[in-house]
Parts: C-alpha cells; sequence; structure tokens
C-alpha cells in the first residue's frame, strides 16, 4: 500500500477530541477507572468502593474512595504520616509501613460504618492469606468490600501496593485477591512462603538490611540509619515495634489532628483582600475627583502667580 499523507486541514481539527484533562496530564487510566466504578444495573446507590493506595517520597496514602456523579468521595482515609502516634518512627515508606497504613485505613473505614467489633481480620498475622467472610451467625452483615486501585502504579511482584492491601485485609475488609504478587511467591512451584511474607508484615527485611550493611560498610550503615541509632532502635526491636504498633492501631484507630502551632486561619486571612460595597465604591470615587479637583486648583492658582 502506497505512504498516504494525512492532510490536518480545517475539517480535520474540527473533528479531532480533546482527551479527558487527567488523560492529558498523565494522572489517570481512565480504562481501569471505568471498569472500578462501573455500577451493576439492578443495584441502586450501591457504589464500588476502592481502595486507592498512593505513594509519595516521604509517605503513604491510603484511601477508600466511591464515585458518585458529583465526583469522588472519600469514606476513609490514613497516611503513613499518622504512624508515630502508633510507634513507627523511621521508614515510613517501606512495605511494613504500607501495611500498617492499610490496616488503619481497614480498622478505621471498619469502626466508622459499626463493623469493626464483627470483623476483626487476622489480628495475629502469620503470613498466610486468609479472606475475610461472613460469620456463622445469623443475620449477621456481609464483609465490607472494595476494590485495589493502583492508580498508574506497575504491579511487580513484592511491590508496597500489596503490603497496603495485605493490612487492609488483616484489617477486617474483603478484598479479592491472590497470593501472586506477595514477596516470597515463586513462579515455578506457585506457592507462597509464609515465612517470608510475615518477615516483611514485621519488618524483618529491614533488620535484615542493617545486619548485613553494618558487617560490610560500617560508615554507610552509620550515615543511612543515623535517626535509628539516635533513637536506640537496632535491628532486634524491629519485630517489637510493629508488633506494639499493630495492636495500638486496632485499639484505637480514630484520627486525631496533631496541635497546630499557629492559628493558620487567621494567618490565611491577614492577607485577604475583602471586596467593597457599592456605597465604598462611590464613597472611593468621590476622594478621587475632590483629589484630582483640589490638585488642578492648586495648579490653576500657581500659573495666575507667574503671570503677574
Amino acid at each position: 500500500m502506497p505512504f498516504v499523507k494525512r492532510v490536518k486541514s480545517d475539517a480535520y481539527f474540527s473533528r479531532f477530541q480533546v482527551k479527558y484533562r487527567r488523560r492529558r496530564e498523565g494522572k489517570t487510566d481512565y480504562y481501569a477507572r471505568k471498569r472500578l466504578i462501573t455500577q451493576a444495573k439492578n443495584k441502586y446507590n450501591a457504589p464500588k468502593y476502592r481502595l486507592v493506595v498512593r505513594f509519595t517520597n516521604k509517605e503513604v496514602i491510603a484511601q477508600i474512595i466511591y464515585a458518585r456523579l458529583q465526583g469522588d468521595f472519600v469514606l476513609a482515609a490514613a497516611r503513613s504520616r499518622e504512624l508515630p502516634r502508633y510507634g513507627i518512627n523511621h521508614g515510613l515508606t517501606n512495605w511494613t509501613a504500607a501495611y500498617a497504613t492499610g490496616l488503619l485505613v481497614a480498622r478505621r473505614a471498619l469502626t466508622k460504618i459499626g463493623l469493626a467489633d464483627k470483623y476483626e481480620g487476622v489480628a495475629e498475622p502469620d503470613g498466610t492469606i486468609s479472606m475475610t467472610e461472613t460469620p456463622d451467625e445469623e443475620d449477621a452483615p456481609r464483609p465490607f468490600k472494595c476494590y485495589l486501585d493502583v492508580g498508574l502504579r506497575r504491579t511487580s511482584t513484592g511491590s508496597r501496593v500489596f503490603g497496603a492491601l495485605k493490612g487492609a485485609s488483616d484489617g477486617g475488609i474483603f478484598i479479592p485477591h491472590n497470593e501472586k504478587r506477595f514477596p516470597g511467591f515463586d513462579p515455578e512451584s506457585k506457592e507462597l512462603d509464609a515465612e517470608v511474607l510475615k518477615k516483611y508484615i514485621f519488618g524483618g527485611h529491614v533488620a535484615e538490611y542493617m545486619e548485613s550493611l553494618e558487617e560490610e560498610d560500617d560508615e554507610r550503615f552509620k550515615k543511612q540509619f543515623s535517626t535509628y541509632l539516635a533513637d536506640g532502635i537496632g535491628s532486634d526491636d524491629m519485630e517489637e515495634i510493629y508488633t506494639n504498633a499493630y495492636a495500638a492501631i486496632r485499639e484505637d484507630p480514630t484520627f486525631k489532628p496533631t496541635e497546630k502551632t499557629k492559628d493558620w486561619k487567621a494567618e490565611t486571612l491577614k492577607f485577604k483582600t475583602h471586596r467593597l460595597t457599592y456605597e465604598q465604591r462611590k464613597a472611593k470615587i468621590q476622594e478621587k475627583i475632590e483629589a484630582f479637583k483640589a490638585g488642578a486648583g492648586a495648579g490653576a492658582g500657581a500659573v495666575e502667580e507667574d503671570e503677574e
């Protein structure tokens, strides 16, 4: 077939359909989003909930979100920046912090909708895969169900996204998944090593790295883990810190705002320009007119003195 040059005339551009703004910005995968939020036609007012997990350079953000025609609404949210309240002061972006953030958002959401007592999840995680199931009680409510939303993140085996998913699942939320993307899964034998996954849940991989780095390069170890050493935390303390943190999250998952050093609302209002009323605008114009007349009169008097 011969090469045919496409002529981009006015007619071509008049038919050109601009993509959605967030697609142009490279922020939203609308192919995936459509399938995550589309509701069943035979169910009225039954939104699909999503566990949205996002990572920044400094923290992990986990939110449970549902879509409406007006936009997305957040049911519950948690950030790894809240973890120091539960005793986790370091490594707020690693796999274990993602697990803790997922656990926190799950317990917070279930507390909000009144299912925290009925669905406790896995209180003592052992690295095995266990789905949240409906209890045997009569007229028991079904578990809260949501789907993992990874956004544009690559779903490679061992990704921190699945750490948040495991935390939310152990927190008592029903999220459809399998063991294929957790650390410790062997693609050849098709089996999950529960001990490896348990090690990641309790920060064992960080402790292991600390020990190996200390043996190989002591100077780099002191630089890389300086904040840990300043607080007197060693590789042997990791499991205890995370075990206590998970227990504290389950005991009180409610959000508590931090104490502000300044009244930022008052600070912001200092620089706000207030709109003038009609009377104030009229008075301002009248002042300008009078000032102009006074200046013009003074100028005319100076001209007469020069002529004399």
